[in-house]
């Protein structure tokens, strides 16, 4: 393993690795444990108890964080002409249909979302195969495929997430930033994981959440205790 820098040792030494922490606890520590010179993001990322090959234990959702997570969210709207005013009007960064299917196709990913109207979707399943393993094919089930173009828009941009387990079973994304508030991280925390419990599959046998970690961007993991998310 590679030894890790000072910085990082510094930040380690904050943590002691012989306790779970509480939510409340992790949050008032991860911001001091950040090693980055710019506004790091805070991550989670949980290990549920799923296998997600088993399509009855995949688990996704999309949950608005109370205090969004720091970041300028860029959005793309693949819509029809009729429907793109709206999106722009909205606050949506790059508008258009024919055109952009061909950018992407091309290799251009520079956005974090992807909205599309129902009556396009017949034109996006050829980008299935590069936006599906990038987390970017719009889904009814995220919300990313509605003819409610203008809330999907405002509601990204805002501060909603979508997450989604990956192959081994763990979910991982961003709460914020090291520079939040701890009550803000805390709430917004405790939203992300409120919802993931929501979602717990009925196929899910045994112990759901298995390990839960609070971090910074490249800064060391601060391990959560169970008892303080189940008691969310």
């Amino acid at each position: 393993m590679a030894k890790r820098g000072k910085k990082y040792q510094k930040a380690a030494e904050l943590i002691d690795r012989d306790v779970e922490y509480s939510l409340e606890e992790a949050c008032n520590l991860v911001g001091k444990t950040s090693t980055t010179s710019f506004d790091a993001s805070v991550d989670i990322d949980v290990r549920l108890g799923v296998d997600p090959r088993h399509a009855d234990q995949m688990v996704r959702g999309t949950v608005s964080l109370p205090h969004g997570t720091g970041r300028s969210v860029r959005v793309l709207a693949l819509v029809n002409e009729a429907k793109q005013a709206e999106a722009r009007e909205a606050g949506a960064d790059h508008v258009g249909l024919d055109d952009y299917i061909s950018k992407i196709e091309e290799g251009w990913a520079d956005i974090d979302v992807i909205i599309a109207t129902p009556d396009v979707m017949g034109k996006l399943g050829r980008l299935g195969r590069v936006l599906g393993p990038r987390g970017l094919m719009p889904n009814p089930k995220s919300g990313t495929v509605t003819m409610d173009v203008a809330d999907a828009v405002g509601s990204f941009k805002a501060g909603k997430i979508d997450f989604r387990v990956d192959k081994t079973g763990i979910l991982h994304t961003s709460i914020g930033k090291a520079s939040f508030k701890a009550t803000d991280l805390k709430e917004n925390a405790a939203a992300f994981l409120q919802t993931v419990i929501r979602l717990k599959p009925a196929a899910s046998k045994g112990t759901y959440i298995k390990s839960a970690y609070l971090s910074t961007s490249m800064g060391p993991s601060i391990p959560l205790s169970r008892s303080s998310i189940s008691s969310l």
